[in-house]
């Protein structure tokens, strides 16, 4: 078994200060925040910058130069809407530390983004939707099948294709969570990675109660299979939480020191 691979989430457009960075082409905040996630445990970072329609290409490009010169070629998940700022990142991609990650497809408008992932040798997440969240698991496998023959047809490998449920909101959709474990543990029983923006969860909850219940989901969806996820892990609970179900799923071998490791 393979260690549960973190994806950190903190560099993305969505945070003021990391938008103005990427804005105007400033590395101290970007490198910064990259460094306080590897030195907590990310296996990836996500480099999220937006629809930027205009200089996606050029932007791309620079970011992913930036962080994989300053950290010894960190393996990246490339998160845009633009496809085409996607293709100049994976131009200019290392590759001796792990395959790019590319954010996201799905089983509708946005199924042929799987193709510039088969083209690209690069993983994608693949959201089980079509546009609106699944009614229910019947419609989340429908749709994991039909993209993944999509990627089989297109010559990518079945491990390449990581499979999204959508984590849904706690508040006001409680009675959906467990629907979401059961789609994650069928992901599993058929061999196939998943992942998934995990803190969807605990939005509108009070900040003390978040970091509680995002630390619960990821043990419940790990011990269901869940092979990685999107998450801030400068959440040390998290964190914690997330290195000891390695142990108990035998990804990790016991030590009195894992937490450090």
């Amino acid at each position: 078994m393979a260690k549960f691979v973190t994806i950190g989430e903190r560099l993305s457009t969505t945070a003021p200060a990391v938008n103005k960075a990427f804005t105007e082409r400033d590395p101290e905040p970007i490198i910064k925040r990259a460094k306080q996630q590897l030195d907590a445990g990310a296996t990836y970072l996500d480099v999220n910058i937006g629809p930027a329609e205009n200089d996606g290409e050029d932007l791309m490009k620079w970011a992913v130069q930036l962080l994989q010169s300053e950290f010894d070629n960190v393996p990246l998940a490339l998160d845009t809407t633009n496809q085409k700022a996607i293709e100049a990142g994976i131009s200019v991609y290392n590759r001796s530390k792990g395959k790019p990650i590319v954010n996201s497809a799905d089983a509708g408008d946005r199924i042929s983004n799987i193709d510039l992932a088969a083209a690209n040798d690069a993983i994608r997440i693949a959201l089980c939707s079509s546009g609106m969240v699944a009614a229910d698991n019947d419609e989340r496998m429908m749709h994991c099948q039909n993209m993944l023959e999509r990627g089989l047809g297109l010559g990518m490998e079945a491990e390449d294709l990581w499979f999204d449920p959508l984590f849904l909101v706690v508040k006001g959709m409680q009675d959906k969570q467990m629907e979401v474990l059961e789609a994650i543990k069928m992901f599993s029983e058929m061999g196939l990675n998943s992942t998934g923006g995990l803190s969807n969860n605990s939005n509108g909850m009070p900040k003390h109660i978040r970091p509680i219940m995002d630390s619960a989901l990821v043990a419940m969806a790990m011990m269901n299979g869940l092979t990685s996820a999107i998450v801030n892990p400068n959440d040390l609970r998290l964190m914690e939480t997330i290195k000891s179900c390695d142990v108990f799923k035998g990804n990790t071998l016991y030590a009195d020191s894992y937490l450090e490791i």
